[in-house]
């Protein structure tokens, strides 16, 4: 297992490491299988999603802000409850197909940490699955 170390910068962040985990299959001659890439934080996540036009990314922190508000009620002591429920929504694991040593993705497509309750220094396991 490898581990992807993520610095985010703000409370709410989606933060591309497209070419970071490009990195790590060419750095480690992987070939044909797959990343189980996870995410070993309750208020963070990962997901897929547009990476060719910024708004999208704008468009989805902006809008989870509206549809589960940081204040609201909530009885978690630690008043981050928002990011819980955020995390949940997205949730910890996605698995990518990789082929030839590229990881297969959609025309517009980016990997994100999603960052709920930051700013944080994160991990991201990233496990090579071989074919």
């Amino acid at each position: 297992m490898e581990i992807l170390q993520i610095r985010t910068h703000d409370r709410e962040a989606m933060v591309d490491i497209t070419n970071e985990l490009r990195k790590l299959i060419h750095a480690n001659g992987w070939s044909d299988g797959a990343l189980l890439l996870y995410c070993p934080h309750t208020t963070g996540a990962v997901t897929v999603n547009e990476g060719a036009d910024p708004d999208v990314v704008r468009d989805i922190l902006v809008n989870m802000r509206k549809l589960v508000p940081h204040t609201g009620d909530y009885h978690h002591a630690e008043g981050n409850s928002d990011a819980h429920i955020k995390s949940s929504m997205f949730g910890c694991e996605q698995m990518v197909i990789v082929e030839g040593g590229t990881i297969q993705l959609g025309t517009w497509q980016k990997i994100y940490f999603c960052e709920f309750d930051g700013p944080r220094s994160r991990k991201l396991w990233v496990k090579w699955l071989e074919a």
